[in-house]
């Protein structure tokens, strides 16, 4: 009961982190915003580090591979972050939430051109979630947003980022590698807002988006991330995976709370069956470990 409570929290930390990102970029922009949070989300694991410093220096570590698996993490983390982060400027935080969640669908199948192989009920879920994506994202006149496309593509990164962890966490430590992961992601974000499209960030507009940073990049990452690691070590892998899914459940419900944002009732019932698909999906599948947002 402890553990399924923690995952809960963990859900809804991550669900309002949207509402945190929408109402940065009031003071940041898009890649700004990035760098910034995970650059913060890097610095609240140290503390973690240095607490699992014995534990990690028994542990027999490659240098190379742990910087060969940042680097790749972080590259994927840093794209699945820049379409959900540019996507907000055009969607809700709602629809992102709903959205984003896709990817535990979009794991197995990603996975199934790797040649793993994928149960029927992921394929049922992948269906009756893409059924509730097209009532949710596509209106009657057959119109897709460019905002919830962005998310979409998002989400395909978000389940080739999983799979990434995937690979490199069994070789490697895993709070090494989301430091690393991290730094990677904040320094890549870094050089696309300063060098190629010139956001000109400064250090009031950082201080004005102080509390959403430290919301997206703390909260979201180190907290959630511990939280986590924590309930998952007594918690069902299906049960896990099916509560974490209740993420997409909470950022529309911040979205609605904190920024006024209405689903119409086939938006809703597009939610409904997403949220439906993700834990059929999910019901038979091991969980998938952390994403980083």
């Amino acid at each position: 009961m402890t553990a399924n409570l923690l995952l809960l929290l963990t859900a809804a930390i991550w669900g309002f982190g949207f509402v945190a990102q929408v109402i940065g970029m009031d003071y940041l922009k898009p890649f700004g915003f990035i760098s910034a949070r995970f650059l913060l989300g890097a610095v609240s694991l140290l503390p973690i580090i240095w607490f699992f410093r014995r534990r990690l220096l028994r542990q027999s570590v490659s240098f190379w591979l742990l910087v060969q698996g940042s680097l790749v993490s972080g590259a994927i983390l840093f794209g699945a972050s820049s379409f959900q982060q540019v996507g907000l400027l055009h969607t809700t935080a709602s629809n992102a939430g709903f959205i984003t969640g896709m990817h535990m669908v979009f794991v197995p199948v990603v996975g199934l051109m790797l040649g793993l192989r994928t149960s029927c009920a992921v394929w049922l879920g992948c269906l009756i979630a893409c059924l509730g994506l097209y009532l949710l994202g596509v209106d009657e006149h057959w119109q897709v947003g460019f905002g919830d496309l962005l998310q979409l593509a998002g989400a395909c990164l978000w389940a080739v980022h999983i799979l990434a962890i995937d690979r490199f966490g069994k070789r490697v430590p895993g709070l090494l590698l989301a430091l690393g992961q991290f730094l990677v992601c904040s320094v890549l974000a870094a050089l696309v807002s300063g060098v190629v499209v010139g956001e000109g960030t400064t250090a009031q507009q950082l201080l004005d988006a102080g509390p959403t940073l430290v919301y997206a990049g703390i909260v979201t990452v180190g907290v959630a991330y511990t939280l986590q690691v924590i309930a998952q070590a007594k918690a069902h892998p299906a049960h896990a995976g099916i509560i974490l899914s209740l993420e997409a459940v909470f950022g529309a419900i911040g979205g609605y709370w904190l920024l006024d944002e209405l689903l119409s009732s086939r938006q809703l019932m597009g939610c409904a069956l997403m949220l439906t698909g993700m834990i059929v999906s999910q019901a038979f599948l091991p969980t998938p470990k952390i994403d980083g947002r």
